[in-house]
């Protein structure tokens, strides 16, 4: 019923990745150049390395490159790296179909067994990638071992290219001492980038349009709303959008503003608790302001000292006191001192 009522034939922000969906901005063109350059015919071997932020596009770019790869290349695919080194090493052999039984344990059979497949499929004019995703969460020993991989080579090429997928904490990663062998022998290496308000809403019309639609059923300031609500990334894009054509359907809106944008990122991004808190804050802060300012009407003000030496003295103290002036006379107060008769 929500597709018809905005006249779509299917789902336009699902965030399965379906082909006809895809949206290439010019970063995400420079992105797919730079990671075929890195592992075709312009790079000499070695790393490949694609960064981003969550949600910016990375597997869809793997996944265009994988389509794009010769007929002669194997590929292996490690999705989840946070293993030890000699379970990569495995896990690596399992992608490449490798007979690894009697080896597993064991750091030296299975590079062994690697090396051999390396060279086989070298003599067979082969070309082998590895694709390690998620690369910011393997350990540095990982990574290392990963890094001596490459070191297996021809003459002329490398027998193994591996492609580095990661998270913006990889760059930071790869950044410390022990690991700079291995970025020295990155060849290719592209950081990939929210996109821009403009691109944001060509993304948005190039899916509504792929699913059906033949108007936009955002309005412009809407529109503005979600690209700064997302930051432009493409995923939250798709949540956030999905979120308010539901929304906008309930309440029978059309075009959906900017409110009912903000009311669906909020939802998505659980910011009502948040905002709840800071509004808590600002509520206990103002109390306190207000309670400051109210104390000085309530307490009394302290007597200086000026006014206690200029009051007349009270003739009925209990005790010695020292002389005081009245009217220019030094007198004692004596009325009812101790011995006063």
């Amino acid at each position: 019923m929500i597709l018809d009522y905005y006249g779509l034939k299917e789902a336009p922000f699902s965030i399965t990745p379906d082909p006809r969906f895809v949206f290439l901005s010019e970063r995400h063109r420079d992105a797919l150049a730079h990671l075929l350059y890195g592992i075709g015919k312009g790079g000499s071997g070695g790393f490949v390395l694609l960064t981003g932020e969550v949600g910016t596009g990375k597997t869809t770019i793997c996944r265009l490159l994988l389509e794009q790869l010769p007929d002669h290349t194997q590929v292996a695919m490690v999705l989840n790296p946070k293993v030890s080194a000699v379970e990569l090493l495995e896990t690596i052999s399992e992608e490449l179909k490798l007979d690894i039984e009697g080896a597993r344990g064991s750091t030296k059979m299975l590079i062994d067994r690697l090396t051999h497949y390396l060279l086989d499929a070298y003599a067979q004019g082969l070309r082998v990638v590895l694709i390690i995703d998620e690369a910011q969460n393997p350990s540095i020993d990982a990574l290392e071992q990963v890094r001596l991989l490459t070191n297996l080579e021809t003459p002329t090429q490398k027998l193994l290219q591996i492609l580095l997928l990661g998270q913006p904490e990889l760059r930071v990663l790869l950044a410390k001492p022990e690991l700079r062998q291995l970025t020295q022998r990155i060849t290719a290496r592209y950081h990939l980038t929210p996109l821009s308000a403009p691109e944001s809403e060509a993304y948005l019309r190039h899916r509504l349009a792929v699913a059906g639609c033949k108007r936009l059923p955002f309005s412009s300031s809407a529109v503005k709303t979600l690209h700064r609500r997302a930051q432009g990334v493409p995923r939250l894009l798709n949540v956030i959008g999905d979120r308010a054509l539901t929304a906008g359907y309930a309440r029978e809106q059309e075009p959906i503003g900017a409110a009912l944008v903000n009311e669906a990122a909020d939802e998505v991004l659980g910011q009502h608790q948040h905002q709840r808190r800071w509004l808590a804050l600002f509520v206990g802060t103002a109390a306190l302001a207000a309670l400051a300012m109210a104390l000085p009407q309530w307490w009394p003000a302290p007597v200086s000292t000026a006014r206690l030496s200029n009051a007349r003295p009270h003739r009925t103290c209990g005790w010695p006191m020292s002389s005081f002036r009245k009217g220019g006379e030094s007198t004692n107060c004596t009325a009812n001192s101790p011995g006063a008769g």
